[in-house]
């Protein structure tokens, strides 16, 4: 069985469009941390479940995994800085971005990029390959912003939703 090479993959998964979020979290001692990605489903309505996929040996997998907590920040379409900005690993990115953390919630919500944040308890986690898969409860859903346009990522470039007077509306999840 021909399992392809890491190029292959990479091209294949560059074909399916997602929305970007920022995973945040805050370290023991309150540090904010956070990362960029875009490896989020949905698992389950009842009880509310996302799943993200977080790199190993990154800070923040860590720091949500040992508190347990983490949120989901959708970003809309006019934050691409920061999606990249957490992207890029630079050490100071939350001293560059609006955040805050409210007592209860999961991690720093950014109030100037995201559109809507969710809050998640941590249920499971598990190692897969170089990543580890974590299932969180959504504890709490948070809209930051009137805008309605995500910021997309595929084909390893940034887009935006288009703008439509024809829109179809689909209710559905797998």
């Amino acid at each position: 069985m021909n399992h392809g090479h890491p190029a292959d993959f990479r091209a294949l998964m560059a074909g399916f469009p997602t929305g970007v979020t920022i995973v945040t979290t805050t370290g023991t001692g309150g540090d904010p941390w956070g990362m960029t990605l875009t490896s989020l489903c949905s698992v389950s309505m009842e009880p509310p479940v996302l799943l993200v996929c977080m790199r190993r040996g990154s800070p923040t997998l860590d720091a949500a995994l040992a508190r347990r907590s983490f949120a989901v920040n959708l970003l809309h379409r006019r934050a691409r800085s920061t999606a990249e900005l957490f992207a890029s690993g630079a050490p100071d990115r939350f001293d560059r971005v609006a955040w805050h953390a409210p007592a209860g919630t999961g991690g720093p919500h950014l109030l100037e990029a995201a559109h809507t944040v969710a809050d998640c308890a941590v249920t499971t986690d598990q190692v897969v390959g170089d990543h580890v898969v974590i299932m969180g409860r959504v504890t709490r859903v948070t809209r930051l912003a009137e805008e309605q346009h995500p910021l997309l990522y595929g084909l390893r470039r940034f887009a935006t939703w288009p703008d439509t007077d024809d829109q179809l509306s689909y209710d559905f999840i797998s």
